[in-house]
């Protein structure tokens, strides 16, 4: 069945996770996706070793959890790409390839004369993908810098500062991950340029520039008011009926119920606090912001009474009430409305078996889109590309391996 990406081809020259976290997404979506990676060194999420202050494991397949994570859907070639006949195989591949996505600095594209002008050459109406971690212009365009550096200078950090008295980073890549999503939908409005204008261009995205529109909310009210907005502590939140609490289990519910008024009837029959539903103190919305540390005293004491899962069925009944279970992340892999819609899914990759994995968050309803194959193991696909792609005869595949351009 046809995929909504189908007859596109992407060459990859990116390593950790922003850069082959965006051709992932493109490979779900059925893009033919060409990873180079060097000799020797490969790309380094390949041999991580500890992961947010947990050791990754001792064997091959564990070290290589990561990039297994961010490189399903790919090929992947062994290319010297510092070496003249590297480079001449990369410009051979960018001839008949959509898009080159690249995420090294300017002066490292530009010293192995990858370099946007240098492939369009090759190429004029490719779509060539800068990713950086600051942006491509500004005094400190030049600085290295990762997820870690895209949340400390976006703001997001101080996200949390008022609950945690401390600026505090959020785990899992998540820089990276929006920084991925990003460049997808600028390679996918590129390529529709491409095919409307017929013209081929240089875009450039970056970790800080993502990590900024993720907070659009946040920023453009901070900007407009002049000062910090600054999340409540759960204790002393206005409205209780947007809040989590902690269930006798020791798991949480959250609820957003923003009508209150209207709501907080049906809130009272179920979690059975009838008798405070025409309570002075808490029957309208400015009476419940006044007092809300009282009311939020009681919630509390009220859900520490029984298991999450029997409020989970209690509250589901009351159809107007916003609510959630807090999953934890081992709860998401198990959770039935997760599954139903492949926002997990499992597939067998090599070396390990099978895997969950985060799915296609989009569903196509008639070009379905998801995972195509596993990650590449190292070098995989080198001859492969090179032979059917490239035009190469295996007698200069010989030669090339002998003078060590490819592995």
């Amino acid at each position: 069945m046809a995929k909504p990406l189908d007859g596109i081809r992407i060459l990859e020259w990116a390593i950790w996770l922003a850069g082959p976290g965006a051709t992932m997404m493109l490979g779900d979506m059925g893009a033919e996706v060409i990873k180079i990676e060097q000799p020797i060194t490969g790309d380094p999420s390949r041999g991580i070793t500890r992961l947010e202050g947990m050791a990754t494991g001792h064997t091959t397949a564990e070290r290589e959890f990561m990039y297994t994570g961010v490189n399903r859907n790919k090929k992947c070639i062994i290319v010297d790409v510092t070496t003249p006949k590297g480079k001449e195989i990369v410009y051979r591949l960018v001839q008949k390839c959509d898009v080159f996505l690249q995420n090294f600095r300017q002066v490292v594209r530009d010293r192995a004369n990858l370099d946007y002008k240098t492939i369009s050459q090759y190429n004029p109406k490719i779509i060539y993908a800068n990713i950086s971690s600051l942006g491509p212009d500004g005094p400190d365009a030049f600085r290295r810098g990762n997820d870690y550096v895209g949340q400390a200078r976006s703001g997001f950090m101080t996200n949390q500062t008022a609950l945690v008295g401390q600026p505090a980073a959020v785990g899992g890549a998540i820089a990276d991950h929006m920084t991925s999503i990003i460049t997808v939908n600028g390679i996918l409005a590129a390529l529709l340029a491409r095919e409307r204008q017929g013209i081929g261009q240089e875009i450039d995205v970056s970790i800080t520039g993502s990590m900024v529109a993720l907070q659009h909310v946040r920023l453009t009210n901070t900007f407009f008011y002049k000062k910090e907005l600054i999340r409540e502590d759960r204790k002393s939140i206005s409205n209780p009926l947007a809040n989590h609490y902690k269930c006798k289990d020791g798991k949480w519910i959250s609820f957003c119920i923003l009508a209150t008024d209207r709501v907080w009837p049906d809130f009272c029959k179920a979690v059975g606090i009838e008798n405070l539903e025409k309570d002075p103190k808490f029957e309208s919305t400015p009476a419940r912001a006044k007092n809300c540390r009282e009311l939020i005293e009681i919630l509390d004491h009220v859900f520490a009474a029984r298991p999450r899962d029997e409020w989970v069925e209690i509250v589901g009944k009351y159809h107007r009430i916003m609510f959630s279970p807090v999953n934890e992340g081992l709860d998401v892999a198990n959770d039935p409305q997760i599954l139903a819609n492949n926002y997990v899914v499992e597939y067998e990759q090599p070396s390990i078996g099978k895997i969950k994995s985060v799915g296609c968050p989009i569903k196509f309803h008639k070009t379905p889109a998801g995972v195509q194959c596993p990650a590449p193991e190292y070098g995989q696909h080198t001859e492969e590309v090179l032979t059917e792609l490239g035009g190469y005869t295996w007698d200069d595949i010989a030669q090339l391996k002998e003078e060590k351009v490819i592995g």
